[in-house]
């Protein structure tokens, strides 16, 4: 062997050695999770659903802080620029992947800033009408919306939302013509559809559960791609009239770029062990989510998937933000 091809394994060998010894002794103190959104939002939720069970197995506390503003980007930039040696993480959801279309200019590149550490769980929404609108499946909605071009509105949270970009798939996946009445909020776009001035909104299930159990909106489907088992009786949308459909809202964990992989691995072991606690599995479900605990490259390769899909919904719906 040559003197430069022992010198190339040696130190191969002990940046190994390094990398292994360091995921050994982590962590020595707290770790902090970043949450690019607000507290009691469902990112927030998913935070400190966690935090405590993983700051157990890691023997560290896992501090939950909240840097919202601008869907998630200036958290995100703050964890891009934070010493990538697994005590600055960041929880973020399906914006992530949407983000890239939605803004020319984003402050970090989000498929080279980030090592995916494991997607936790996804959430479908649900596709809900006011209780006096005459539709009481997904094909009688296509049907009257081939029928009467522009004379169904649907609700969102607002421009790019989950909500809005899942309601924009359906539409060109069923050829149809509605119109996108944003909201400032969630809350306030259901509480319109629940009074019947908007008929059509894709909701959050776990928000939107409550009100289809008390009769105040109707539930036509899941946008899944498998029934929710918190509604096993409720159909999927691709079931029940657009094969193919599939939308879903959900939250990952990541590090900054260059985090060693022995650490992102014992991170996503760890992460893992927390989504199969009892407790915390019980509580996603109640939420209407489905556990995925992915390990960091399955992660990955969802996220690029997820970035190309949305990317064409994106431009062939011409969505814009404010």
């Amino acid at each position: 062997m040559k003197p430069a091809t022992n010198l190339l394994a040696a130190l191969f060998a002990a940046l190994l050695l390094s990398s292994t010894a360091q995921a050994q002794s982590y962590p020595t103190r707290s770790i902090r999770l970043v949450v690019t959104y607000p507290p009691g939002g469902g990112a927030d939720v998913m935070a400190r659903l966690i935090s405590p069970k993983l700051g157990e197995f890691l023997g560290q506390p896992v501090v939950v802080e909240n840097k919202p503003g601008a869907t998630g980007q200036i958290a995100a930039e703050f964890v891009s620029k934070s010493a990538p040696d697994g005590y600055t993480l960041m929880l973020d959801a399906s914006s992530y992947v949407v983000n890239p279309s939605l803004f020319q200019k984003l402050p970090y590149d989000p498929l080279a800033a980030f090592a995916p550490i494991t997607q936790l769980a996804q959430f479908p929404n649900m596709v809900v009408v006011s209780p006096g609108f005459p539709v009481n499946s997904v094909k009688e909605l296509i049907a009257m919306a081939k029928a009467k071009p522009g004379a169904i509105s649907f609700a969102s949270s607002g421009n790019g939302s989950a909500q809005h970009l899942a309601a924009e798939l359906f539409r060109l996946q069923a050829g149809v013509n509605m119109v996108h009445v944003p909201y400032r909020g969630g809350a306030q776009a259901m509480t319109d559809v629940m009074a019947g001035q908007i008929p059509l909104f894709f909701a959050n299930m776990a928000s939107g559960l409550p009100h289809v159990k008390s009769g105040r909106l109707k539930a036509l489907a899941s946008t899944g791609s498998r029934r929710s088992p918190n509604m096993p009786d409720l159909p999927t949308v691709a079931e029940s009239g657009l094969p193919g459909y599939e939308a879903y809202e959900w939250n990952a964990v990541f590090a900054p770029a260059g985090t060693p992989p022995a650490i992102v691995n014992r991170l996503h072991a760890e992460i893992a062990r927390v989504l199969a606690v009892a407790d915390v599995r019980d509580r996603i479900l109640q939420l209407g989510g489905e556990i995925v605990a992915s390990t960091p490259q399955d992660t990955d390769r969802y996220l690029r998937a997820q970035m190309a899909k949305w990317a064409k919904v994106v431009k062939d719906a011409n969505v814009k933000v404010d």
